[in-house]
């Protein structure tokens, strides 16, 4: 089997969310890289957590039915995050994704800063390459 690496098949192009911003607007940041989720960083872009589409969904309901403040990222993001580095197995990662674990995990550097996102439909993409000289010699 070829060999392939997260860090080639992450997408390094994720939205930036920082932790003093409204909801509303990581929501839209999240809409506009249509995403599902994304890490939020400190200024040095070290990961400090993660905000889900679901969550900005609930605090908007909120907003536009109950006439509730708005929220900032830090009040709802999660801080339990499990993320990933370019050298983590792709075959683990694919394996915890079956369970209840993320579709999407942010990949950190030695140093936790966010340099990328993986998501299940990269795993995919990655095992594709991996399954494709197999799958050639089958046909």
């Amino acid at each position: 089997m070829n060999t392939a690496s997260i860090a080639d098949f992450m997408t390094k192009d994720f939205a930036t969310i920082r932790p003093d911003m409204p909801v509303v607007q990581a929501a839209r940041r999240l809409a506009r890289y249509r995403i599902l989720g994304g890490p939020v960083t400190d200024a040095q872009g070290k990961l400090l957590g993660w905000i889900s589409e679901q969550e900005c969904l609930q605090v908007a309901i909120q907003v536009a039915y109950y006439n509730q403040r708005v929220a900032t990222v830090r009040d709802i993001m999660r801080t339990d995050v499990l993320s990933v580095t370019p050298e983590t197995d792709p075959m683990t990662l694919a394996q915890q994704m079956l369970g209840d674990k993320p579709k999407s995990y942010p990949v950190v550097d030695a140093g936790g800063k966010v340099i990328g996102v993986i998501t299940r439909r990269h795993i995919l993409k990655l095992l594709d390459k991996l399954m494709a000289p197999a799958l050639s010699r089958s046909a």
